[in-house]
């Protein structure tokens, strides 16, 4: 049976279909009110027109369908099963990111981190933040004020003495006996949790109350503690209350396409204000049908998220509109509204994101060079930085099977690679073949040194490779007292980028990426000025070694040839003359001797 007699017997109910290759492998998923008429559709002179349906109904060989009860159960359906199978005839969001969460761990002594990632293990999450780097200033202001770390000491058990947190005082210090209490460090939790629920007057009213109390006590220094972050606290909910005014949470999409290119932006307004914004890119649309787009588009973006905005607005109708409203209003637990605005304000911001929609699709495909704030500002939302970073140093170590260790630093500044502030280390107190050790002491002395000097630490550290050497790098640090400093390791080959601190959530870019190929070039610039002097430094100790085996020729006669020519090529070069100029005639004659290659007398 063909795919046209199979489509005539598909029952007339809402399902979800699955166009299947000759291999049984998904190739599209498709959502329906009728199963039948809308599989059938496909076979009309009109869609057979169609470059991108020709193309599917070529490839395919079967159909199979599942049967829901409505409209609303088959876009949940066909979501779950698009992100599932990823069949290439639909829009998939592969440029995706996610944005941060605060997560509140459950633990006797829980600890608070910012993650990208969901998951069912007991702790509380709070979010999503825009801009992303909220997430991150949110964290810090725990540490600061609440004491709650980010940590990842053992605390089911006790240690001998506490770690550089608590000695900053961002940090309880549960993981040493008697340096807290288990009353103190859950009086701190609930604290945290009120400020993360936005409860800002339940706490400052605590704040208050303890503010007092630790007054009369003639706790003078507690109080005066408590009285700032009562401040800070009451500033913060005043805040708050004037952006409420301001507006409703509201999100707008905008697209440009040259089919088979497609870029996509979205903005998120929050209390009337513009806080975000996203990217999304295609390569493979060979038809751009704008209402199916932004269909697919809503239901990928908003049906597995746990914030949805109170309204979206986008700039074409689309037939399963209403049902999205109504699947989204369920799962919001509140009105939502998918809106194409026609005049006024709103569609004045539409026809900003179309704009920039169009900028975005020029920097990506016509290969525009970014300005220098726009790759920082990349960087920073790839990475989940705390902030855009305008200089990056990057560590390479390079030898052979542990012999002639050398490393390389090199620096990307402000948009450029920056030749002057390079730096080559030769690796002194690792014995054998260890990278961690080598990363431990090149990262140590690099930033002793910035410390010792008062010079400013970089918006990021990048290491050559994988876990092992970030944790090295890691450790090196907060041995010399160095914290909060952006880390992050790429990975050979696998091309994954790990960020110190979110190592359980590697930052996996699309191949197509420039942040990617920006840091792929930068970690390729430290390989190679790494294995440059790694092979000078080698090809001057087989010199070395080879001089000092030639007859009448000591250490000091090697060193001066060493010294004046600088290269086992350039000795090699130098003519008799020119050696004994520097260490005599009868060393030069020597020397020379034993590189002249003997001349082969010619066959009679």
């Amino acid at each position: 049976m063909d795919l046209r007699e199979k489509s005539a017997q598909l029952p007339l109910r809402p399902g979800v279909y699955l166009y299947k290759d000759e291999g049984g492998n998904v190739i599209y998923v498709g959502k329906a009110k009728s199963l039948r008429l809308r599989v059938r559709s496909y076979f009309s002179e009109d869609r057979m027109g169609d470059v991108k349906t020709g193309t599917l109904l070529s490839e395919a060989r079967d159909i199979d369908y599942i049967l829901v009860d409505n409209e609303k159960e088959a876009l949940a359906l066909e979501n779950n099963l698009i992100k599932q199978y990823k069949p290439r005839f639909n829009i998939l969001l592969r440029d995706d990111k996610t944005y941060p969460y605060i997560k509140l761990t459950k633990e006797q002594y829980p600890r608070v981190y910012v993650t990208r990632r969901l998951r069912k293990d007991g702790a509380t999450y709070y979010g999503p933040y825009f801009p992303a780097n909220l997430a991150h200033r949110l964290v810090h202001f725990i540490h600061r004020h609440f004491l709650v770390p980010s940590c990842k000491v053992d605390f089911t058990r006790h240690h001998p003495k506490p770690c550089l947190q608590y000695h900053i005082h961002r940090c309880l210090g549960p993981c040493v006996l008697g340096l807290t209490t288990n009353e103190a460090y859950a009086a701190a939790v609930h604290d945290v949790k009120l400020f993360l629920e936005g409860r800002h007057s339940d706490l400052a009213g605590l704040l208050r109350s303890r503010m007092e109390s630790a007054a009369d006590a003639m706790r003078f220094e507690e109080a005066a503690s408590l009285r700032d972050l009562l401040s800070t606290v009451e500033e913060i909910e005043q805040r708050q209350k004037m952006a409420a005014v301001r507006g409703d949470d509201v999100d707008i999409l905008g697209s440009y396409a040259e089919p088979p290119l497609v870029a996509a932006n979205v903005f998120h307004l929050r209390n009337g204000q513009i806080v975000d914004r996203r990217d999304f890119f295609w390569e493979d649309h060979a038809e751009f049908d704008e209402s199916q787009f932004y269909s697919t588009l809503v239901s990928q973006l908003y049906l597995d998220q746990q914030y949805i905005p109170a309204e979206i607005h986008v700039p074409a109708e689309f037939e399963d509109r209403e049902a999205l409203e109504e699947l989204l209003s369920e799962k919001r637990g509140r009105r939502v509204e998918i809106r194409t605005p026609q005049r006024g304000q709103k569609k004045a911001l539409m026809d900003l994101v179309a704009t920039n929609a169009k900028h975005s699709f020029d920097s990506r495909f016509r290969i525009l060079k970014p300005s220098s704030r726009a790759i920082q500002e990349a960087l920073e939302e790839a990475l989940n930085l705390p902030q855009a970073p305008s200089r990056i140093e990057c560590f390479d170590i390079s030898h052979i099977q542990g012999t002639d260790k050398v490393a390389s630093m090199v620096v990307w500044e402000e948009g450029r690679m920056k030749k002057s502030d390079y730096r080559k280390f030769i690796i002194r107190t690792v014995i054998g073949n260890d990278d961690f050790a080598s990363m431990r002491e090149v990262v140590t002395r690099r930033y002793s040194r910035l410390k010792e000097e008062g010079q400013p630490m970089p918006g990021l550290v990048l290491i050559d490779g994988g876990l092992g050497q970030l944790h090295s790098a890691a450790e090196a640090l907060e041995a010399i007292g160095i914290v909060d400093q952006p880390l992050a390791a790429i990975a050979k080959r696998e091309e994954i980028i790990y960020v110190y601190g979110q190592e359980d959530e590697p930052v996996i870019l699309d191949r197509f990426s420039p942040i990617l190929h920006l840091i792929q070039s930068i970690r390729d610039e430290a390989h190679r000025f790494a294995v440059t002097f790694h092979r000078s430094r080698r090809a001057a100790r087989q010199l070395t070694s080879e001089l000092e085996t030639i007859e009448g020729v000591g250490k000091k006669t090697v060193q001066k040839l060493l010294k004046q020519f600088g290269s086992s090529e350039l000795v090699r070069a130098a003519s008799e003359d020119q050696l004994a100029a520097v260490v005599g005639r009868a060393a030069a004659r020597r020397v020379k001797s034993h590189f002249t290659v003997p001349s082969v007398a010619p066959l009679v």
